[in-house]
């Protein structure tokens, strides 16, 4: 696997254990975990969890990324792709969180770069994912991606995308990551 996948504008690294506090700062934000679940802790005890992560990294169980952009290297978000189903059956990725540094087409290049190492590189069959029902603005997001909604509780909605939809998505947008 390549440790740095890059749009247009921003790449995506491997998360270090020295990501910790920049992380931390971004989870304790309350103007970006409106709808992330809770954090608990300290920035110690995210790097004692970048610790344990290394480790799943390492058996191809999980990946989490650092957001930089590719003009000045600067840090501005994070995006995991985890809970791996079956043989590449599907993927969930989250954890994903943009701050006020980025660039005006990180969140799409990001989307693409995660669906491309996911789906490309990886070969996974489909994902899933949910989405808090108050965060519309990215459930408007995700169904410009061909997201089809499989079932919902009162706090979320469940989502599922499959590469045809997403190959049909990238077909008009690939210009996000493409120079």
């Amino acid at each position: 696997m390549k440790a740095k996948k890059e749009g247009r504008t921003i790449r995506l690294r491997l998360v270090q254990r020295e990501d910790a506090e920049f992380i931390y700062s971004l989870r304790i934000n309350d103007e970006y975990n409106k709808y992330l679940s809770s954090m608990l802790g300290t920035s110690k005890d995210q790097a004692m969890w970048i610790d344990s992560y290394k480790m799943r990294e390492t058996e191809g169980l999980e990946y989490y990324f650092i957001i930089e952009r590719l003009d000045n290297n600067i840090r501005i978000g994070t995006v995991r792709l985890y809970d791996f189903i079956g043989n590449k059956e599907s993927f969930c990725w989250g954890s994903w969180i943009l701050n006020r540094d980025k660039t005006r087409s990180s969140a799409i290049e990001s989307a693409i770069l995660v669906y491309e190492f996911a789906f490309k590189e990886l070969n996974f069959h489909g994902c899933h994912f949910d989405v808090r029902k108050k965060n519309t603005n990215v459930i408007k997001f995700h169904r410009k991606f061909g997201a089809e909604l499989i079932s919902e509780t009162d706090l979320d909605l469940y989502f599922q995308l499959s590469p045809v939809s997403y190959d049909d998505f990238f077909a008009k947008n690939k210009k996000f990551i493409e120079n």
